[in-house]
């Protein structure tokens, strides 16, 4: 509710990223929000870096101009750009494809042991998937907070670059962007795990 609450603050001690197919089923709060992301359906993405994840939301709005006035009397919303940025820090057969855009990572015949191969197109390709995001936040005296972020039809649409160096590890940086789901179906959802939504007093 409006005015000074500090039990509103929000931080996002830590987190997780998940992937699925195209439209999978938003994970519903259960018992154990541990066991909500069925590992059948959603993919961890595992460790990124401390920067977390950076979440983007920026409309683009064109001004209806008059002879009348110097100021405009209107918008009209011409586009929307909804996305998330992070880097991976795990390299395998999850991430190095979805970073990539598309494809998988392939074992080479025998009698190579331990030795796989994944090729990277001469074009990209579509690769529309879902994304998950949850963090929580533990306040004082243990009570926890968790939301969720969902994606439910996306795609990489940027990807940056790797560093192979001595003093650092290397990530796999990835900007994932919103696509339409379809007339009257959300472009993105929160589910939040919080009291404080509900507080009337």
């Amino acid at each position: 509710m409006a005015g000074n609450n500090s039990a509103e603050i929000r931080v996002a001690g830590s987190g997780k990223l998940f992937v699925a197919d195209a439209g999978a089923t938003l994970p519903a709060f259960g018992t154990d929000p541990a066991t909500d992301w069925a590992a059948a359906t959603w993919t961890n993405l595992g460790y990124t870096t401390g920067d977390g994840v950076t979440f983007s939301k920026k409309d683009k709005l064109e001004p209806i101009d008059t002879w009348q006035s110097v100021s405009p009397v209107h918008f009209i919303y011409s586009s929307r750009d909804l996305s998330l940025k992070f880097s991976l820090l795990q390299f395998n057969e999850d991430t190095l494809p979805f970073f990539m855009g598309g494809g998988e990572v392939k074992a080479e015949a025998t009698p190579a042991t331990d030795t796989y191969k994944y090729e990277i197109a001469e074009r990209p390709y579509a690769d529309a998937r879902a994304l998950g995001l949850e963090f929580t936040d533990v306040k004082v005296g243990g009570t926890a907070v968790t939301y969720r972020f969902i994606i439910p039809r996306g795609q990489v649409t940027a990807s940056d670059d790797i560093k192979l160096a001595r003093k650092a590890a290397s990530t796999l940086g990835i900007t994932f962007t919103a696509m339409s789901n379809g007339d009257g179906k959300p472009l993105a959802t929160f589910l939040m795990k919080d009291s404080q939504y509900g507080a009337t007093a």
